[in-house]
């Protein structure tokens, strides 16, 4: 989810009726610290997509983060009243997350792998006006403010249960429709019945949309992996391609000669549903197989 998003929520949380002094500051910043590996964007977009979501988002940090809270506000009205509502705020932000297809290393730094449930999109804005609309019937309504926040995260619960059920729907039509090994559905940006898939037998991966009110299987595009080619391995070396690849959990390289040049580009195809070249890695060798030139569009 987006920062907003997410600082919204921490003040629907203080809508329970966390009310001590500093209590709104506590919960707001908790609820976006996770974000604060934002910063890693100064050193280069690819560096950004290897960290982000890292050990900022992790069950160490959701240990750790909450108790620097309560200490430095320990005077303000106690110690474990803090910690509580620090890790309340900063553990909804990694849920949150966790929701949607982003990727999210929850376990770190015990498992640095990615997870993810793939029920939301990286921001929507059904679950931002839902909360921003809680904030603001609170302000109107303060006597209330707490049953409103508490029925808002009790939509939210439900919200997510009904993605997770049109998934699961998505998913099971898609098998009767396509023999595969591996099927991944992913959501696209505020639809409820038409999902991204990925799916792959062997070598090859299909990409395309699955519609459930039409009860339609589109296949959009076919790859065929040649991790073997020289060019390929090679490009791996690049730092931006290795950081790529750390994110990466469908990539597709796809080599183009050219006289004296040899361009190898990389896609993430569970996001290829995106207009325009987005999370694209692009490497450009010369006539030798060095490489001259590596970027990144996020």
């Amino acid at each position: 989810m987006d920062p907003l998003t997410h600082a919204i929520s921490g003040a629907v949380i203080h809508q329970l009726g966390f009310k001590r002094k500093a209590a709104l500051f506590v919960l707001i910043f908790s609820a976006i610290a996770p974000d604060l590996d934002y910063i890693t964007r100064f050193w280069g977009t690819d560096i950004f997509l290897r960290y982000h979501r890292g050990i900022t988002h992790g069950i160490l940090a959701l240990a750790l983060f909450p108790a620097i809270m309560a200490f430095i506000f320990r005077g303000k009205g106690g110690f474990f009243y803090y910690y509580f509502i620090s890790f309340l705020a900063y553990g909804m932000h990694l849920l949150m997350d966790l929701t949607n297809q982003y990727g999210t290393r929850i376990l770190s730094p015990l498992d640095w792998n990615q997870y993810s449930l793939d029920l939301t999109f990286i921001i929507d804005p059904y679950i931002t006006i839902g909360l921003l609309l809680t904030v603001i019937l609170g302000k109107m309504n303060k006597h209330r403010s707490a049953i409103i926040a508490l029925c808002a995260l009790v939509l939210f619960a439900a919200y997510i249960g009904g993605r997770a059920y049109l998934q699961k729907e998505t998913k099971q039509f898609l098998k009767t429709k396509i023999d595969a090994n591996i099927y991944k559905v992913y959501p696209l940006p505020n639809d409820f019945l038409r999902w991204w898939f990925v799916i792959k037998s062997g070598d090859e991966v299909k990409t395309g949309f699955v519609d459930l009110f039409s009860r339609k299987v589109c296949i959009y595009e076919k790859y065929v992996l040649n991790n073997n080619d020289p060019a390929i391995i090679e490009s791996k070396k690049s730092r931006i391609v290795s950081n790529f690849l750390y994110f990466s959990r469908y990539p597709y390289a796809e080599v183009r000669r050219e006289e004296k040049r040899t361009i190898v580009i990389w896609r993430e195809l569970s996001y290829s549903f995106l207009a325009g070249d987005r999370f694209f890695s692009r490497v450009v060798m010369d006539g030798n197989g060095k490489i001259i030139q590596a970027d990144f569009r996020f």
